[in-house]
């Protein structure tokens, strides 16, 4: 019978030991506790949400858009006066989607700290998603408002408002959403954290979102607007889901 050393057992025991916490280790980090809700979920949340508002409330206003601010007072009050309805869930999923957008910004935030960025992306990213979703929770109750079978009756009311939401929920939320793309994409570029072109384009749809602060000084820069919020939207979700747990120091 072969002898066996005398080592051979705490090298064995060691070995196991170090697996285990190895193991352990990694499962904790699978399931951090802190790391939050994943961001790419909650900016697909946000999104179904707003999308839906425009949607359904399309659907219920028998086809007829959402009218806009730069439109004649006559068709703008008509609208509101006959499809309460439809301004109603526009407003109410307006407001909900707005929850995500907040948790969205605090996620991601904490994670580029936690990631080591020390710049201030992160604290950028975190106002400007706050504030956006702020900006977009005001609009939808706004929107809201001008629902009510009292308010929908009286003209210069509901310009008044709905110039209130459409700033609200135009330019203010805009301008600020961009602060939240530029707060993620640039510690993104710097740090390495996101792939170059996802970055890059980030900075891009940043620069249309503050350019749409022209549409309170020229109505045609209202363009501007629906450029900047949707492809925000589908940046917002690609840096979601693409934006890593923790870093990886690259070797050599």
């Amino acid at each position: 019978m072969t002898a066996i050393p005398e080592t051979a057992a705490p090298e064995t025991a060691a070995r196991e030991t170090a697996s285990s916490g190895a193991a352990a280790s990694e499962t904790h980090r699978r399931r951090d506790p802190q790391a939050g809700p994943p961001p790419g979920v909650l900016a697909v949340v946000f999104t179904a949400l707003f999308l839906a508002g425009l949607v359904l409330s399309t659907v219920l206003a028998g086809g007829d858009p959402f009218p806009s601010p730069f439109g004649s007072t006559d068709s703008v009050t008509a609208y509101f006066r006959d499809h309460t309805g439809a301004v109603r869930v526009s407003g109410a999923l307006q407001f909900a989607s707005s929850v995500p957008l907040a948790i969205y910004a605090a996620t991601v935030s904490a994670r580029l700290h936690k990631l080591g960025v020390r710049a201030p992306g992160a604290t950028i990213a975190l106002a400007g998603g706050v504030l956006a979703s702020a900006f977009l929770a005001c609009s939808g109750l706004v929107t809201w408002v001008l629902s009510r079978p009292e308010v929908a009756g009286h003209g210069e009311v509901v310009r008044a408002l709905q110039y209130l939401a459409f700033g609200l929920g135009g330019p203010g939320h805009v301008v600020l959403l961009g602060l939240l793309v530029a707060g993620i994409a640039v510690p993104g570029l710097l740090a390495g954290l996101l792939p170059r072109a996802l970055a890059v384009a980030g900075l891009a749809v940043a620069a249309v979102a503050e350019l749409s602060t022209l549409v309170l000084l020229a109505d045609g820069a209202a363009l501007l607007l629906p450029v900047a919020r949707f492809t925000g939207l589908l940046w917002l979700i690609a840096a979601g889901f693409m934006l890593p747990r923790r870093r990886v120091r690259k070797e050599g």
